[in-house]
């Protein structure tokens, strides 16, 4: 999709049509841009960026704080639009995926047929538009969706001699999955293109970016990619973060955010259907230096006690006396089953999961409750006087 966020927000609101809209947190206080308008990216904004930085570059910018509800709405809308043409739908993001319509050609014609008439779906169904790569691969297809935005297509040859010359003069930093420090090391090889990387001698590639990021890149260069389509894609981990407006140096502030944080991730895996392995704290100092900490669990939970005494554990023998920007809780390995893994324990050593499984049904109690009556309905006491705690 274009510029997703902002391009809902403009279609919802006329007014904003035509004019630089921003979407992610206003300028006075700390955060970034999670979408720009077109009109916005030609002062430079992008998305990651400051938003202070955004509204320097263009004073008369319009900052929307977002509705993610919204923008699940109409990318459900979208994808089913794809499911139209073709089951073998893999999303990437909440605004793009891949298709797969080798199979379908026979019904609705060949990929540059589809692509137009799912554009003209989109377009009609919900008022955006959307960019397309037609490709033999899913890393040509990536590649080529953002060549003609917004509102375009690209069609990349089928021929692997004509796929190098196509790949040949685009930039490095073009490639899927070349990042800020893979890039300068490309560079420093004098890799500036795609077409440099293909003639680059392989053990050289090798020494400087290892053996594994080297084949793979390698045959990237040359357009080649064996991935299939994923059908099921689940969620590999859930976490929330909070950047503080000030850098906080209150601990008691500071360990009440991140208690709501581990609230807030325990309550959407349970929602999910998941249970966790591994807890994770993320510590962002002053200096924007940061830290990222886990530890595993003896028994997959996705109860809020648990994940709040290994939580805060973490959080308590990692947290020091220098002032904190942002601070965050997630989990992963995410599993169906509370299940431990008992084959690889010993047989003395098995868990007991009867407080496990109380404080599951006591946790779904709450969700229940705070469903029923609102986030505030069930607040947690400072302090707690009985024998069991989870009584």
């Amino acid at each position: 999709m274009d510029a997703f966020f902002a391009s809902v927000e403009q279609h919802d609101n006329p007014e904003l049509k035509g004019k630089p809209v921003v979407v992610g947190a206003p300028p006075d206080q700390r955060g970034v841009v999670a979408a720009a308008s077109y009109e916005a990216r030609k002062y430079g904004i992008h998305s990651a960026m400051p938003s202070r930085t955004a509204a320097q570059k263009c004073p008369e910018a319009i900052f929307l704080r977002g509705n993610m509800a919204r923008y699940k709405e109409v990318s459900k809308q979208i994808m089913r639009i794809f499911e139209n043409y073709t089951p073998l739908v893999q999303p990437l993001s909440i605004d793009e995926a891949f298709l797969d319509v080798t199979g379908a050609q026979r019904l609705f014609g060949d990929g540059n047929t589809i692509a137009e008439k799912i554009r003209h779906d989109i377009r009609e169904q919900t008022g955006l538009t959307a960019s397309v790569g037609i490709a033999p691969n899913m890393f040509l297809a990536k590649l080529a969706s953002d060549m003609n935005k917004p509102d375009g297509i690209t069609l990349v040859p089928f021929n692997q001699d004509d796929i190098e010359k196509f790949l040949a003069p685009l930039p490095i930093g073009r490639m899927w999955g070349v990042g800020k420090v893979t890039q300068k090391k490309l560079l420093s090889l004098g890799l500036s293109t795609i077409g440099k990387l293909q003639q680059c001698d392989l053990q050289a590639l090798e020494k400087t970016i290892g053996p594994h990021a080297a084949t793979v890149f390698s045959r990237l260069a040359h357009g080649i990619d064996e991935r299939d389509i994923v059908l099921e894609t689940k969620d590999k981990s859930i976490s929330n973060e909070t950047t503080f407006k000030e850098d906080a140096t209150d601990h008691e502030m500071i360990e009440a955010t991140y208690k709501r944080l581990i609230d807030k991730v325990g309550g959407r895996v349970r929602k999910a259907g998941f249970f966790a392995t591994t807890v994770h704290l993320k510590i962002r100092w002053s200096d924007f230096s940061t830290i990222t900490r886990q530890t595993k669990l003896s028994i997959p939970c996705q109860d809020d006690m648990t994940l709040r005494e290994t939580g805060m554990a973490l959080l308590n023998e990692h947290l020091r006396h220098r002032p904190v920007r942002l601070i965050g809780f997630g989990v992963s390995g995410l599993t169906e089953t509370d299940e431990p893994k008992t084959a690889q324990l010993d047989l003395f050593d098995a868990p007991d999961t009867t407080l496990h499984k109380k404080r599951n049904r006591l946790s779904r109690a709450a969700d229940d409750i705070k469903q029923k009556f609102g986030d505030q309905s069930i607040r947690r006491g400072s302090t707690i006087k009985a024998k069991d705690p989870d009584k």
